[in-house]
């Protein structure tokens, strides 16, 4: 290989890599695909590459769908990168690459060729004809694939404030109070729950469908957090084994997501802090 293939190649890396995380959610399957990239250009004439920035991308975009696709027999995998912490004014996380829980589980939600084409023009501005051609599907079809997606997912807000967390305990009072008229004052009228469950992901939408809906009393009596930066709560059993991870996305004074975890298998990837009460760092 020429030191300028390998030096193009050295260049691409962290975007690369941005892109392989974005899509799967885990730097360590990021990593892999990078890697394998690099295996493949390895073995590739460079004479034969016309465009080496698209040829990466179109080879990093192509492997993850494969890690996508293969993953029904390790969906935990992702979890283990959501950055869990105690919350208190003074720990408002930078989590710039980090991928939150709220966003995470919805991404959970669409089928490979659609988060691929999501994450690929909406996050990196790759062309749709580009996208096609990864997924063996038309423009058209791409262009298609990834509005399917965007009208499931929304992103989640960054900031986590005081006002936000006055709003998420609004919520977890109404909820463990059964206050009906209380939770529709916190939840936006387009509100989206999921839960990601032994049986798989739950979808419930619409403020009076979540406010009928809602058991949020174990959460209420749980731990504040911040859950990939975002405001949420985790609950345990009371053999201190950990019940659910909630974290919600408040925009302009109102809940607009629900995210929650109640899955063991997945909740035991994540790293958690001990519950109250716990002596000796044992559960």
């Amino acid at each position: 290989m020429s030191d300028r293939v390998a030096s193009t190649f050295e260049a691409q890396r962290d975007r690369l890599r941005a892109v392989a995380h974005r899509v799967l959610g885990s730097h360590a399957d990021a990593e892999d695909v990078v890697q394998e990239a690099w295996l493949r250009l390895s073995r590739q004439d460079p004479a034969s590459i016309e465009n080496l920035d698209g040829w990466l991308t179109t080879v990093v975009g192509r492997i993850s769908l494969d890690v996508l696709r293969s993953r029904r027999s390790r969906p935990e995998a992702p979890y283990e990168e959501i950055v869990v912490t105690v919350d208190s004014p003074e720990e408002d996380a930078e989590l710039a690459d980090s991928v939150g829980l709220a966003l995470l589980v919805v991404l959970e939600t669409l089928g490979p060729s659609e988060r691929l084409a999501f994450v690929l023009h909406d996050l990196f501005a790759v062309p749709f004809d580009e996208i096609g051609r990864i997924l063996g599907k038309s423009t058209a079809a791409a262009k298609m694939l990834a509005s399917r997606a965007r009208r499931k997912v929304r992103t989640p807000a960054r900031p986590t404030g005081s006002s936000q967390r006055e709003v998420v305990q609004a919520f977890l009072t109404a909820a463990r109070d059964g206050d009906f008229e209380g939770l529709l004052k916190v939840l936006d009228p387009e509100v989206r729950l999921t839960v990601d469950t032994p049986d798989g992901v739950v979808v419930v939408l619409g403020a009076t469908n979540v406010a009928a809906g809602a058991r949020f009393g174990a959460a209420a009596g749980g731990r504040t957090v911040l859950v990939g930066g975002l405001p949420g709560v985790v609950a345990w059993r009371e053999d201190g084994t950990p019940l659910s991870v909630v974290a919600f996305t408040v925009t302009d004074g109102r809940i607009t997501t629900i995210a929650a975890v109640a899955d063991p298998v997945k909740l035991a990837t994540m790293a958690l802090p001990e519950p109250p009460g716990t002596v000796g760092g044992a559960r």
